[in-house]
């Protein structure tokens, strides 16, 4: 079974004029395979900045702590070395591959964290079933990778990724972002397919409950300042959705019998 273990994880971005700016303060978290957390909290509070760390964003300097993936430094890695460990990052804002077809990339992507390359044959329906999983139209494989694609279509290309790539821990930086009703339900049965399996452990980033309502967490992580604040169970996140984050940015702190860290 998987582990991921950050410890003591110190974060700095750097900024145009040379200067470091510290981001992250000390943030400690486990996440095994077959776990969902999820970490929820404010806008620049710093998930963002965790979910870019762990992957490896060159724009990220990690200044104190460590990151490891099943015992093996991950700060060590480069970034394909990091995915073809298993470590998997859905972001944000997906970018575009212009003249890369979907089709090719998955493959490619396929072939590089597995060392060897799916045999057409069987890939070919793998892909399409992942597609017909996630209710995409089958010539959505020709285009470029999220070349004109909507919202909903990046984050469910993201899940076919997900699906197909079968990572050891991923990362999922608020893909719930810009998601219609519809899309989101669609994009939550992927999460689950993948989470039912118990190879994969699943790291939610998020700012709302509503994702939590058909992705149940086991654990909830609040993240304030650049550090976890407060822990617990999928009534954290319920208690959130009713108080919202203002007495952790007022500095009340963590609940009595919170492990705040």
């Amino acid at each position: 079974m998987s582990v991921l273990e950050i410890r003591d994880l110190h974060v700095s971005v750097n900024l145009p004029d040379g200067s470091a700016h510290p981001i992250l303060s000390g943030v400690d978290l486990t996440v095994a395979a077959g776990q969902t957390h999820a970490i929820m909290g404010p806008n620049g509070s710093g998930k963002s900045t965790l979910a870019y760390s762990i992957a490896g964003h060159p724009k990220y300097q990690v200044t104190r702590g460590s990151v490891s993936l099943d015992g093996q430094d991950v700060l060590a890695m480069s970034v394909d070395e990091r995915a073809r460990a298993g470590l998997f990052l859905a972001m944000q804002y997906p970018v575009e591959v212009p003249g890369v077809s979907v089709a090719n990339f998955l493959r490619t992507a396929k072939t590089a964290v597995d060392g060897q390359a799916p045999k057409l044959r069987t890939w070919a329906g793998e892909l399409k079933a992942a597609m017909q999983r996630l209710g995409v139209d089958p010539a959505f494989a020709q285009r470029n990778v999220n070349e004109g694609f909507s919202g909903g279509e990046k984050k469910r290309h993201e899940i076919v990724q997900l699906e197909l790539l079968e990572p050891a821990i991923a990362v999922l930086d608020e893909t719930d972002s810009g998601l219609d009703i519809d899309a989101l339900k669609v994009v939550s049965q992927g999460i689950n397919r993948v989470r039912e399996t118990g190879r994969t452990g699943v790291l939610l980033i998020t700012h709302y409950t509503r994702i939590l309502r058909y992705v149940a967490p086991d654990f909830v992580h609040v993240f304030v300042g650049g550090r976890i604040v407060e822990e617990g169970g999928p009534e954290l996140a319920e208690r959130l959705e009713d108080e919202g984050y203002e007495r952790y940015l007022a500095g009340a702190g963590p609940a009595a019998g919170a492990t705040g860290r």
